[in-house]
């Protein structure tokens, strides 16, 4: 895993504010205030964690309003404890900004909200035992660079590997560390494993004007992995962070969510 590479980072589910396709583009410098009400999340956040006694966590931020596709979360990753006195790290998938691509990051709670937010609100998915037990087993091994997919859609839909976006990576890691022993190794086998739980994210509608817009403008959103007939009427199944929730419900009933507003 890579370390992150500063002001080059734009991650989440989100069409707002479209920018032409290959264009690099600039992360708007934070205010003094922005950065003091960041870091003061991410105090809060760790606080909240290591009161839970977890080991290993979902942790989402809100980099921008997703309202209108019923979405309050936008980016997702998997915060890891090294040790039970340990510092917090955050493992996430990253869109290259103004690119196609992506990459895998390890960084602190700090470095994670330290980004335009939109709402400065965390949501921690708190796994139970077991399933905290097996992630850590996992992030320490290969298979999370594996699942990595570097062509980047934001968009991504569910069952393809052709793109991944950041929250996918997270869904699928999760699916490895929940599948038997050896069982994921791969993204389509992931995927074959999701399809055998009858796992399905919540549909987020698209209508064909912001769907071609996005196409026209956006180097990291493309449409050509999912099925015609369910483009073609707006339905897109992408994984968002709520698809994330919804996974390890089906998974593990001793998982807990939290709220750090």
């Amino acid at each position: 895993m890579r370390p992150l590479l500063p002001a080059a980072a734009l991650a989440g589910l989100l069409l707002g504010g479209l920018a032409h396709a290959g264009q690099s583009c600039e992360e708007r410098p934070l205010k003094a205030h922005e950065v003091v009400l960041s870091m003061d999340l991410a105090q809060r956040t760790v606080q909240a964690l290591d009161a839970s006694g977890a080991q290993v966590a979902l942790v989402s931020r809100a980099g921008q309003d997703l309202s209108k596709y019923r979405l309050r979360y936008s980016h997702m990753g998997i915060a890891v404890r090294d040790h039970p006195e340990g510092r917090w790290t955050v493992v996430h998938e990253l869109n290259d900004c103004g690119t196609a691509a992506s990459g895998l990051y390890n960084e602190g709670m700090g470095n994670f909200f330290l980004t335009d937010l939109y709402r400065f609100e965390t949501q921690l998915v708190i796994p139970g035992p077991d399933t905290q037990a097996r992630l850590a087993k996992l992030i320490a091994t290969r298979t999370p660079l594996r699942l990595h997919e570097p062509h980047y859609n934001m968009l991504a839909y569910v069952y393809s590997t052709k793109y991944q976006n950041s929250n996918q990576w997270v869904l699928e890691t999760l699916a490895a560390a929940a599948a038997p022993d050896r069982q994921v190794e791969t993204r389509a086998e992931a995927q074959k494993w999701l399809r055998s739980i009858g796992f399905q994210p919540p549909t987020i509608e698209v209508p064909a004007a912001v769907r071609l817009g996005a196409r026209m403008f956006r180097a990291n959103v493309a449409f050509d992995d999912h099925p015609f007939d369910r483009r073609m009427a707006g339905q897109i199944d992408t994984v968002s962070t709520d698809a994330v929730v919804r996974m390890i419900r089906m998974v593990d009933p001793q998982a807990r969510t939290l709220t750090v507003d």
